[in-house]
């Protein structure tokens, strides 16, 4: 009788554990800038895989939840550079211009606003501009200027 009580008492405490584990490792604490930059790596992929479709749902999804993050934490580069970044994939030009702006604002040397930026501004035919941001990005020493130029180039084409 001893020994059952205490095989019931053990099982019990696993259970207890094993249950409480579960919900408390339920990865639900990632932010929503996480999450976006989840998605917009997701969407990347897509892209490659030419599966556009698909990478306009995530970078759609995207943005819906980076425009929560810049409002629970506003006016962070990162943040910024992704907002630009949904909102080119999605083809609205000005706004993703604007949000690499404001966010240059906050960091002049954000290396990933000024690729994208330099991005944006020769798929809308503002060479002069992109190469101010390939200037930026010049004493970096970093895989952002190389591409930048490249694009410029016209040796490469925007992979994003």
């Amino acid at each position: 009788m001893l020994i059952k009580t205490f095989y019931i008492i053990i099982l019990f405490f696993i259970f207890i554990s094993n249950s409480y584990s579960a919900a408390t490792s339920s990865g639900s604490t990632k932010s929503n800038y996480d999450k976006a930059a989840n998605l917009i790596k997701t969407a990347k992929k897509y892209e490659i895989k030419g599966k556009d479709k698909k990478a306009k749902k995530r970078y759609q999804k995207a943005l819906e939840l980076l425009v929560k993050a810049n409002k629970e934490k506003p006016n962070q580069a990162d943040t910024l550079n992704y907002l630009g970044f949904a909102t080119r994939k999605l083809g609205d030009y000005e706004s993703g211009e604007r949000y690499y702006l404001l966010g240059l604002k906050i960091d002049p040397t954000h290396k990933g606003i000024n690729e994208y930026l330099g991005e944006l501004y020769v798929v809308t035919n503002r060479i002069d501009l992109a190469k101010e941001r390939l200037s930026v990005l010049e004493s970096c020493n970093c895989e952002e200027y190389d591409e930048l130029k490249e694009i410029i180039e016209g040796n490469k084409k925007s992979k994003y």
